[in-house]
């Protein structure tokens, strides 16, 4: 029986993790060798002066994008979290449009960072649906998930403001966050057609 989620959601779910881990992989390794991930941010790769920031700036607008043709995609899901996970893919596009200057700090990256960190980690919990569901968009894992992702944004804002490892927490939130509509993906091209029309 043919899935209620199209093959294009199932590859977009999927690049939108490798685009972001594969980017600041190898966006990092073309940094100056005093370069730090643990302390560094991930938006620091496509700064203003990084060496080859076209790397992360690609990969953050791929991210984006595929956030949004998942969300397109996702018909289990609820359509107020399908929104809230769109607004979170244009969001990150504009991390990209709007990157950070050679030193110092920039309002626009700031606010669609925000925007972006935000809506990614709160859209499993508008997703879920009650009842027959798949398992990853019923009540129980919808909250969990959202507790899970703020939780983890929660200590990267607390390593910006203490000092600490600042890019690990970065890239354990972020990295969670494109993981976690792969997942939901995933769970819901395992559900049954009838199951998924009796949720919606």
């Amino acid at each position: 029986m043919r899935s209620s989620v199209p093959w294009w959601a199932l590859l977009s779910s999927t690049a939108a993790p490798t685009a972001l881990i594969g980017g600041w992989t190898l966006a990092a390794s073309r940094q100056p060798g005093d370069f730090d991930s643990t302390v560094q941010t991930i938006s620091a790769l496509a700064a203003r002066g990084a060496t080859d920031r076209w790397l992360m700036t690609a990969a953050l607008v791929c991210v984006g994008v595929a956030h949004v043709v998942t969300a397109l995609g996702l018909s289990p899901a609820a359509p107020a979290g399908r929104i809230v996970l769109g607004v979170g893919g244009v969001a990150t596009v504009l991390v990209a449009a709007f990157p950070l200057p050679a030193a110092g700090t920039s309002p626009e990256h700031a606010a669609a960072a925000t925007a972006a960190f935000v809506a990614l980690a709160m859209w499993p919990a508008p997703a879920r649906r009650r009842g027959p569901a798949p398992a990853m968009l019923r009540p129980a894992a919808s909250f969990a998930a959202a507790l899970v992702l703020v939780g983890l944004i929660g200590w990267f804002a607390v390593t910006l403001s203490t000092g600490g490892p600042v890019g690990l927490a970065e890239r354990l939130a972020a990295g969670a966050q494109a993981c976690w509509p792969l997942i939901v993906v995933l769970s819901s091209r395992r559900g049954t057609p009838q199951l998924i029309a009796t949720s919606s």
